[in-house]
């Protein structure tokens, strides 16, 4: 039994009340602190100034005093503002991240059981016949008769089993749809021609026994011939003929039928020695492959299909059933965009840091900026369904970097804004989406550094202030 499919634990999520009503109440509260501290702090500013102006013999470092920090109260203000945006929009941003990492967890998930279902469900399985004769064997046992134990001798029939001496299979495989379970399905048409020689000494008869394929749903055409001659079973639902043989005597058997079942078709040998062998498995359909690695003899491309081939000429044992079955899409590497993901407010919050540090930002762009960045950032979650999450995200920073021009009043302005964010936005996502995050994670982080240290410290790059 496979397991379902769950989401990332311990998660929040948007689709759950329960949590959102106590992340709403911790957002309510933070808020209320924060407008109470800075309500206060201004009531005590607002209290010095009352002070200070009934003071009789003013003095000028007092009103400079003053008026200094009620500069910075002001600019205290202004930064409340952006700090409550940037709060606003980093939780509200983080809770649809959450909620998207569990719906996307919980797609990969459920196309990793589709594959292993595919692959580990059940199979088609032709089990090697066998050729069965009895001979009597004697043997003792004891029984209490009138209070002794007294040896006794009887005689039982035993079963014995020929060799095969050659086997010759050929199997046609089609692929088709399962309109009911969306899975695909096998049509085989089996053809094998089997030979056994009599090699006990004496006339003797035995059992032909060969069962049909396990797990099929419509078996037909079943028919078992000797030297062209059809065999009836004697007992019906039986597959066991029977033949006799003089000593030396060679007979050959064909075996034929349609059948239709599960995607993987195989041949179980049973633990017997195979000898004079030869299998050919024609699959009609791409993306064919060997089974239970048992490596083919040869592999002829055909058309859309292959033909496996198996030839043992001595004698071999194989362990393992080995045949034909549908290889799938990898699922490739999972758990890469849920991680985006989670860690996507801290990325917006490096891209942004980046911003005020190259050029003034008004309240409003900060707010178009965290919503275009989000909007980037759940366009690649379900563009990655259909192409590759790199190249989905190269094909979004086209549209991220001519956005993020409109930062800019200016040349120069917008230069500095496009250079924050190949440094601070594209980089580091694209990092997040490679196999070498790290490595590109740190020369994210280089550039953004070299940036800001040119921008600030040897001020090639000055930006001129907004009148």
């Amino acid at each position: 039994m496979f397991r379902l499919p769950e989401g990332i634990p311990n998660l929040p999520d948007l689709t759950h009340a329960d949590e959102l009503m106590q992340f709403g109440s911790h957002i309510f509260n933070t808020f209320l602190i924060l407008i109470l501290v800075v309500a206060g702090f201004g009531l005590v500013l607002a209290a010095l100034g009352f002070a200070l102006r009934r003071d009789r013999n003013p003095s000028p470092w007092r009103d400079n005093w003053t008026n200094k920090w009620l500069q910075r109260y002001d600019l205290l203000l202004e930064l409340l503002q952006h700090g409550v945006v940037l709060l606003m929009a980093i939780a509200i941003g983080f809770f649809f991240c959450t909620t998207l990492a569990n719906r996307y967890h919980h797609w990969e998930q459920a196309q990793v059981v589709e594959s292993a279902q595919i692959l580990t469900g059940e199979r088609l399985e032709q089990p090697a016949p066998q050729v069965r004769y009895t001979i009597p064997e004697t043997y003792t046992f004891n029984r209490y008769i009138d209070g002794e134990y007294i040896e006794v001798e009887e005689e039982r029939e035993v079963n014995r089993y020929l060799s095969l001496e050659a086997s010759e299979i050929q199997v046609l495989l089609n692929q088709a749809l399962n309109v009911q379970t969306n899975q695909p399905v096998y049509q085989v048409a089996f053809e094998a021609q089997y030979q056994v020689t009599n090699l006990l000494g004496e006339r003797e008869d035995f059992f032909f026994e060969i069962q049909p394929p396990y797990g099929y749903t419509i078996l037909q055409n079943f028919r078992v011939e000797r030297d062209g001659e059809r065999l009836e079973p004697i007992n019906p639902g039986d597959y066991g003929f029977p033949f006799s043989l003089d000593s030396q005597e060679t007979a050959r058997f064909r075996v034929t039928y349609q059948v239709q079942g599960s995607p993987r078709w195989v041949y179980n040998a049973n633990g017997q020695l195979l000898s004079n062998f030869q299998l050919t498995a024609i699959a009609n359909f791409p993306k064919a492959d060997f089974a239970s690695g048992i490596v083919p003899t040869q592999t002829l491309e055909e058309g859309q299909g292959k033909r496996f081939i198996w030839v043992f000429e001595d004698n071999v044992s194989v362990r393992n059933p080995f045949g034909v079955f549908t290889a799938t899409n990898p699922v490739g590497r999972t758990g890469v965009l849920p991680r985006l993901l989670l860690l996507t407010p801290g990325l917006l919050l490096w891209w942004l840091i980046l911003l005020y540090l190259s050029l003034p930002l008004q309240l409003r762009d900060v707010a178009i900026a965290c919503s275009v960045f989000f909007a980037c950032i759940f366009a690649l979650t379900y563009a990655s369904r259909l192409l590759n999450p790199e190249l989905s995200w190269i094909l979004l920073s086209c549209i991220l970097l001519p956005l993020a021009w409109g930062l800019g009043d200016n040349r120069r302005e917008s230069s500095a804004a496009i250079i924050a964010t190949i440094s601070g936005a594209v980089l580091p996502v694209l990092g997040l989406l490679v196999p070498y995050s790290g490595l590109t994670l740190s020369l994210a982080a280089l550039l953004s550094v070299t940036w800001l240290a040119v921008h600030h410290w040897y001020g090639w790059y000055r930006i001129p202030p907004r009148s």
